[in-house]
């Protein structure tokens, strides 16, 4: 079998090393050359034509930013990028998810991590992972320079509690599951929303601590509906999506009969926290009110056995993005698989299909 070839890009030398030697221990990884900085790596990409290149964000002479830029134009390839976690590290990492990187890692100890051994697994697993991708989910007009400017900011309307959506008879809430290329998928769905939609938007995208807030903002930014980190308690409102913390399973429960977040650190299911089982079923419990469920791009099977129990709870209408414009395919395809699905839509249609059921259309 044909060895994943990866190009291996950090300024500092001491980093290249670590990366190699970690990547080089994997049997089907083979580590093609090194990089010192941005340009040197659009050339070496054009040299060496490796199929996963790991980036670095910060850099000298043309950084992490810049260069993802120039090679999801000139030269695509799957890029896992390398970022710190503090809030500058944090913001880019989420604008690099939306050039078109694959996945992060997060260095433990900041740009020179000498514990970067207690992620050698990650690196290994997240690059072989990032070399089955599918890159032509990204759009050429998608993987182009991205201004904020383009977008217009809106002004948030305050909405009203959740109590008030009696459109349509019942009420309806909307959960949202997505791992590995979640961040790009999100922009595109939540910014066809219209901020008079008449549910809340629960989303569980895989992400570690120190990340989601810096995700919830940048997707707040460019989209009608408001868009934050959920906070322990709040109550649920019409027209804002609440993104679960890193760190934390995102839950509802009732204050006063009214649904409002709940955020709890209890054992990780298989492997995450937060889980898109663990708020599907907690979204299950609501048996008064019709729920949206969608499970977009990720690795693996999270949101299958979650989607159970919401189809065990009443009205449940699930959407699965299609395997043509899902980065990883294994989340969607599990549910498909386990006939928990009602619709499989390309990504550009899963806005319209959450409209048309909170509507109460096609019910």
């Amino acid at each position: 079998m044909e060895k994943v070839k990866v190009l291996v890009v950090d300024d500092s030398a001491f980093m290249r090393k670590l990366i190699t030697d970690f990547l080089s221990e994997a049997s089907n990884i083979e580590v093609v050359g090194t990089a010192r900085d941005g340009q040197d790596a659009i050339a070496k990409i054009k040299e060496l034509k490796p199929h996963v290149v790991t980036l670095d964000i910060e850099m000298p002479v043309m950084n992490g930013l810049e260069a993802l830029k120039r090679i999801m134009e000139e030269h695509p390839v799957p890029v896992v990028m390398l970022s710190s976690t503090t809030k500058e590290g944090a913001e880019n990492t989420v604008l690099a998810m939306q050039y078109g990187a694959i996945d992060f890692i997060a260095k433990p100890s900041g740009p020179i991590s000498l514990d970067l051994h207690k992620i050698k697994d990650e690196i290994i697993a997240k690059v072989l992972l990032a070399s089955r991708a599918n890159l032509r989910a990204f759009g050429k007009s998608e993987v182009k320079k991205i201004n904020s400017s383009l977008f217009p900011k809106y002004s948030k309307i305050e909405t009203k509690e959740f109590s008030a959506n009696v459109r349509h008879g019942k009420k309806k809430i909307v959960c949202i599951g997505t791992s590995t290329g979640g961040p790009r998928a999100l922009q595109q769905v939540l910014t066809q929303l219209p901020e008079t939609i008449h549910a809340p938007i629960l989303i569980v995208q895989h992400m570690p601590k120190g990340f989601t807030k810096s995700l919830a903002a940048r997707l707040d930014s460019l989209c009608k509906i408001h868009v934050k980190e959920a906070e322990d308690g709040e109550l649920l409102k019409n027209g804002t999506a609440y993104i679960a913390p890193g760190g934390f399973h995102l839950k509802v429960t009732k204050i006063k009969n009214e649904p409002a977040v709940q955020l709890d650190e209890s054992p990780a299911r298989n492997g995450h926290r937060p889980s898109v089982d663990v708020m599907f079923e907690s979204v299950s419990t609501l048996y008064d009110y019709e729920k949206i469920a969608v499970i977009m791009t990720g690795m693996g099977s999270d949101g299958t056995e979650g989607l159970k129990h919401l189809k065990q709870s009443g009205y449940v209408k699930a959407v699965a993005e299609s395997e043509e414009t899902a980065v990883v395919f294994g989340m969607p395809k599990a549910a498909i698989t386990a006939n928990l699905i009602d619709d499989v839509v390309p990504l550009s249609k899963i806005a319209e299909m959450i409209m048309k059921y909170v509507n109460g259309q096609g019910v």
